[in-house]
């Protein structure tokens, strides 16, 4: 009796593990390798602190206000240009998957090289591109171009 119980406990365990994962695509959860799972920890709650008010949560961006960065074509062309808009903002129109935003992007001057490579892993890495890590020296490498 004991032995079914505990086969009938650890298949539903099994069953509930696989029905979260359809949940969590686009999650830390994806992430497998441990290097990478350590940056992107603390880039999501520096994502959740500086980015995810505008950017929303899910990177799907503010209508046609705010652009997205989840699937975004500008985002994924030049991570150099992206650590660079982290740390000093932007101004102007850009054209984001054939759609034009110009709000502007407040600069985030106050933040490391160690802290945008930790925002820049888990932005590289959680909604489908596999980027590994990208760490403090190369985000100093892109903020000098």
């Amino acid at each position: 009796m004991r032995e079914v119980f505990l086969y009938l406990l650890f298949a539903g365990f099994l069953i509930s593990c696989s029905a979260n994962n359809d949940k969590k695509k686009g999650t830390l959860a994806d992430i497998t390798d441990t290097k990478v799972l350590q940056y992107a920890i603390q880039g999501k709650i520096l994502y959740e602190q500086h980015c995810a008010n505008c950017h929303q949560k899910d990177g799907s961006g503010l209508g046609k206000l705010i652009p997205p960065i989840k699937n975004s074509d500008y985002f994924l062309a030049d991570k150099g240009r992206t650590a660079r808009i982290i740390k000093y903002g932007q101004t102007g129109p850009i054209t984001v998957n054939g759609i034009e935003y110009n709000e502007a992007m407040p600069a985030n001057p106050k933040l490391t090289d160690l802290e945008i490579a930790q925002l820049m892993t888990y932005l590289y890495n959680i909604w489908g591109a596999k980027e590994g890590v990208i760490d403090a020296s190369q985000a100093g490498q892109y903020l000098k171009h």
